[in-house]
């Protein structure tokens, strides 16, 4: 494990400071199966009977062209023996003393520091890659080979970003209605979603940039991936594209950036500071036949050989693919808070939930819960409505507001006598942010305990924010492990 890691010590008033560096050429892997996530090894039963089910939250019966149908997973771990053992170890670590040696002030000088652009407006993780450093450098061949940040997060009231100059970047952020349970402000991450059709999609068919034009293709993309309604083609220069219901066009692009938690008087918003920029990119079209394909396969290899785990093609710069077309690449916070690659094993974690489960849409989660086009404003999830019931539902299902059930501030606002306030949950309906947004001091403590992760650089052992060891997860499960789990929901 120590192999990974090479630890320089440096002394600053008789204090001894840790930097730790990872070597992102190493490709060995401490966890072989990291793409299955920390919270898949939640206990559905609690000590006192009582039963959990944040599963279906991502294991439901999938909308065709996804075909990995995976309802039954609510009610067994499914695991390879190798995953059996749970090697998400910073889940039982307890942080209580770290955390306390950071202050308010610190903390929150911390998190509205910019580390995406510089002074001079520059993206200084672009600047870094354009002479990469050679511990970067998996090939060797002198250059970065991988997607290179160029969103310069300045939107307009559509939500289109541009460059000082006012041109396009093509990136559009949309406002959409957080999944469910980890991705909460309240469990641990503020985060917003970008998306990017390829250029043929900006031109009308004199080839010229068109906003009209990608504006329609880009609603003709969310139409086929809510399933809304079919189109025959795109329009302008794309009309000729490869389109189908559910199906992104090849060339998409989503940008995701994860962020900490800033409390304000008026509620909370996304920080300047950047924990994660995630990015994915559709690299070939896979059509009906080809998406069931992989997914009999999958269904095949795991009752002919149960042990057996995944393994997926990839390194830090071209990113990892998930076998359905897509490609995912990342950056997270080094030990001093700036932006560096995503070693391969750091990227698997997000694979698992991006490859394989009922609740994608074509490989990804938020485009299907955009409800408006614009970037995150100061009211950020203040006033959206739960126009289905779907947050009721969870915290109805799950009986807590998180996997973990570790968020004791939502539970004791939405909970008595160890059963859902049926009319304090009601009060979701026409503001989500009553149940989303922490409070100041839940969010500043979220942002300490994460903050001691980032001084670890220890992502492969757990990225999930928490101060005390988790008790509602198991360190090791029994394969045959199963639970009688039914869905309630509200209408």
């Amino acid at each position: 494990m120590l192999s990974r890691l090479f630890l320089v010590i440096a002394l600053f008033s008789a204090v001894t400071v840790f930097s730790v560096e990872i070597d992102l050429k190493n490709k060995n892997l401490y966890n072989e199966t990291a793409y299955i996530t920390s919270q898949c090894y939640t206990k559905t039963v609690d000590k006192l009977g009582v039963k959990h089910n944040p599963c279906y939250s991502c294991h439901i019966k999938s909308k065709i062209p996804n075909y990995m149908s995976d309802e039954d997973v609510q009610e067994s771990y499914a695991f390879p023996q190798y995953a059996t053992k749970n090697r998400w170890t910073n889940l039982f670590k307890d942080r209580s003393k770290q955390v306390s040696k950071i202050t308010d002030k610190n903390i929150l000088a911390y998190i509205k520091q910019d580390n995406y652009k510089n002074k001079n407006s520059e993206i200084i993780i672009s600047s870094k890659l354009k002479n990469i450093p050679t511990k970067w450098d998996f090939n060797n061949n002198g250059k970065w080979d991988g997607y290179t940040p160029d969103c310069e997060f300045n939107f307009d009231e559509d939500g289109f970003d541009r460059k000082n100059n006012g041109t396009l970047t093509g990136w559009r952020a949309f406002k959409y209605r957080p999944f469910l349970g980890t991705f909460w402000p309240t469990n641990g991450s503020t985060d917003d979603v970008l998306i990017r059709l390829p250029k043929l999609f900006w031109l009308d068919e004199n080839k010229r940039v068109n906003l009209d034009i990608y504006k329609k293709n880009l609603l003709i993309v969310e139409d086929l991936i809510k399933q809304n309604k079919e189109h025959k083609s795109y329009v302008g220069q794309a009309k000729k594209q490869k389109i189908a219901l559910g199906l992104y066009p090849v060339g998409t692009e989503f940008l995701h950036s994860v962020r900490y938690i800033e409390p304000t008087q008026s509620g909370i918003k996304l920080s300047v500071r950047m924990k994660e920029l995630r990015y994915a990119k559709k690299l070939r079209w896979a059509n009906y036949h080809e998406h069931q394909s992989l997914s009999d396969e999958e269904f095949k290899e795991n009752h002919d050989f149960p042990d057996r785990y995944s393994v997926y093609i990839g390194d830090i710069e071209s990113g990892i693919y998930n076998k359905r077309g897509w490609v995912y690449q990342g950056f997270i916070e080094d030990a001093k808070g700036e932006l560096r690659p995503q070693s391969y094993e750091e990227t698997l974690y997000c694979i698992g939930c991006h490859a394989n489960i009922g609740a994608i849409s074509d490989s990804t989660f938020a485009y299907a819960r955009k409800f408006e086009w614009g970037y995150w404003d100061k009211k950020g999830l203040d006033g959206i409505s739960d126009k289905k019931n779907e947050y009721l539902n969870y915290l109805k299902n799950n009986n807590h507001a998180n996997e973990f059930r570790t968020n004791q501030e939502v539970y004791n606002k939405f909970f008595k006598n160890n059963k859902l306030d049926i009319g304090e949950a009601k009060k979701i309906k026409n503001n989500i942010a009553y149940l989303l947004n922490p409070s100041k001091k839940r969010a500043l403590n979220l942002n300490k305990a994460y903050k001691v992760i980032v001084e670890e650089q220890s992502f492969i052992y757990g990225r999930d924010a928490h101060i005390k060891p988790l008790e509602n997860v198991y360190k090791e499960v029994e394969q045959d492990k199963s639970t009688k789990l039914t869905i309630i929901e509200y209408h």
